[in-house]
């Protein structure tokens, strides 16, 4: 393990594994034991785990898991970059849909692959962030690319009514726009079943029965045009 780098004179990548899933984590940890230039120097089961580790340990690079208990990935890699600056975060997870990967960047995560990455592309992402670059996996550098290439959805309102999120209010404008639940799913970049709970949640909220009073509804409250209305 760090054999390679060692000969070269270049000491090896001190790297923390964070997943809450036992034979996962154990198999990143394996894995990276075969790669060059790494060493595992400690291992973690949720994102509470990750800043303990990262402050006794102070590690090069966190490969962090997203979907955990206690504190998630995109929490733990705020926390990391803003008090541990030194330590750089790469997500290794299932997930690459927009309400997973946005946040892991926002927070911080310099690196975002899926567990589907060889050893080949982890070493290159760790290295890429280590040297001041994006370790992002090319299917996450084309969805980034579509989202900057995608029409802004229209403006909403600065305070949705009823206690709405900004996600729940894209959703009714988009069903006041005759959109299914499984093109809404496509526009927004979720799952169809996401698409299900954001609808659940916002009839709860909102009292409506229906997408016919939900059109009335987005209509009334500015979060939709009627067709042939001019927007001001």
């Amino acid at each position: 393990m760090g054999q390679e780098a060692a000969a070269e004179g270049k000491a090896p990548a001190r790297v923390v594994v964070v997943d809450d899933q036992t034979v996962v984590r154990e198999g990143i940890v394996m894995l990276l034991g075969l790669l060059p230039g790494i060493e595992v120097v400690g291992a973690g089961g949720d994102g509470e785990e990750a800043v303990r580790l990262v402050a006794e340990l102070a590690p090069d690079v966190v490969l962090m898991d997203l979907r955990m208990p206690r504190c998630d990935g995109a929490e733990a890699t705020r926390r990391i970059r803003a008090e541990y600056p030194g330590t750089q975060v790469v997500v290794l997870t299932t997930y690459d849909d927009d309400e997973s990967l946005f946040p892991a960047l926002k927070a911080g995560a310099r690196g975002y692959l899926t567990k589907d990455a060889g050893g080949d592309e982890i070493v290159r992402a760790i290295g890429d962030v280590l040297s001041g670059k994006a370790g992002l996996s090319p299917q996450i550098q084309r969805r980034l690319l579509e989202r900057l290439a995608e029409p802004e959805l229209p403006a909403r309102p600065v305070e949705p009514p009823d206690g709405l999120t900004l996600r729940e209010t894209e959703v009714i404008g988009l069903i006041a726009e005759g959109m299914t639940n499984q093109e809404i799913a496509r526009a927004l970049h979720v799952s169809t079943a996401t698409v299900k709970t954001h609808i659940n949640n916002l009839f709860a909220k909102t009292g409506l029965k229906d997408r016919a009073q939900a059109v009335r509804y987005a209509y009334r409250h500015g979060l939709a045009q009627p067709p042939g209305s001019t927007r001001r």
